[in-house]
Formats: C-alpha cells, sequence, structure tokens
C-alpha cells in the first residue's frame, strides 16, 4: 500500500489520549502541590489561633482537596488500566480481521494489486480516490473491482462490503444487544 494511502488511516495508538493523561498527571500533581501547601496553612492557623470558624473552614477545604486529589488520580489510573485494555482488545480484533481478510483475499486468488483495491474499497474509498493512491487510471480500478467482484461471488460493492461487515456482527454480542434479527 502506498504511503499517501498508510497516513490516511491513523491508528488509535497514534491519536492516542496520551497527552490527555499527560495533562490530567501534571494537574493532579498540582493539585497536590497545593493540597499539601493548604494542609501546612491549616496546621500553622490550628497552632496559632486554635480551632476557630476560619480554621475549621480551612481544614474543610483541606479535606475535601486531598480527598479530590486522591479520587483523581484513582481515576484517572483507572482511566488509563481501560484504556489500555481497549487497545488490547481492539488490536486483538484488527488481528482477527485482517487474518480474516488476507484468507478470503487468498481462498479467492486475488492477485496484490486487487487485493490492494478490495481493501481500499472495504475501507469506503470511492474509484476515483482509488486510482489516485495507487497512481492508476479509474478504468484499471474498475477492471479491477469487476475481477474482484467475480472472485469473490458478489455483484457489487456494497454486497463486497457488506460480506465483510456481516463477519463482524455475526455475534451473540450483537444479539444480545438487539435481540434476534430475522
Amino acid at each position: 500500500m502506498s504511503k499517501h494511502v498508510k497516513r490516511e488511516f491513523l491508528s488509535l495508538k497514534e491519536r492516542s489520549f496520551g497527552p490527555r493523561i499527560m495533562m490530567l498527571a501534571f494537574l493532579i500533581v498540582l493539585q497536590a502541590a497545593s493540597a499539601l501547601f493548604f494542609v501546612d496553612d491549616a496546621f500553622t492557623d490550628y497552632q496559632a489561633i486554635g480551632m476557630d470558624p476560619h480554621t475549621t473552614y480551612e481544614a474543610i477545604a483541606v479535606i475535601a482537596l486531598v480527598v479530590g486529589v486522591v479520587f483523581g488520580a484513582f481515576e484517572m489510573l483507572r482511566s488509563v488500566r481501560l484504556w489500555k485494555q481497549a487497545e488490547t482488545t481492539l488490536d486483538q480484533t484488527r488481528k482477527a480481521f485482517a487474518e480474516m481478510v488476507r484468507e478470503r483475499f487468498e481462498y479467492w486468488n486475488l492477485t496484490k494489486s486487487e487485493a490492494e483495491v478490495a481493501l481500499l474499497t472495504l475501507k469506503g474509498f470511492d474509484i476515483r480516490e482509488i486510482a489516485k493512491f495507487r497512481d492508476t487510471a479509474d478504468g484499471t480500478v474498475r477492471a479491477q473491482l469487476s475481477k474482484i467482484y467475480v472472485k469473490s461471488g458478489m455483484g457489487n460493492r456494497g454486497q463486497f462490503v457488506s460480506l465483510f461487515i456481516d463477519e463482524l456482527l455475526d455475534s451473540d454480542a450483537y444479539a444480545d444487544t438487539f435481540g434476534k434479527m430475522q
């Protein structure tokens, strides 16, 4: 596949929320530093004037700030764990789907060029876009698509794409979510 085509598809890892996590971590550290400052301030006020309304209010604010920092840190760690888990699941799904696509293409005896056109078709590109990516004529892509449809037993783009979508949707998870469909 051409370099131009590969650039069109950024993986979730490349679009990851790593920078967002770094910003959250920075904010949590900043809040923790603020909490330490206010804990020291409240303790100093308590030592100097005892427990009065101001000191009581400061103590409550410090407790809320510390609880917020701890809760924020746990939630951030939980989010990172869930994100990594989702990335792992997505990677496994991608690999399984890619393997299924590869097996189908091999079974149909698609040439390397036909396989590339078929893959770009699955990704939703039209004939003109595929021709541009591959630096070929629209007619060449049309001819390759015709061969792909014949080899796959599909009559058109919609049937061809649906063949692969059906593989993804053919699971009990969808039946559980949407009920049995006729």
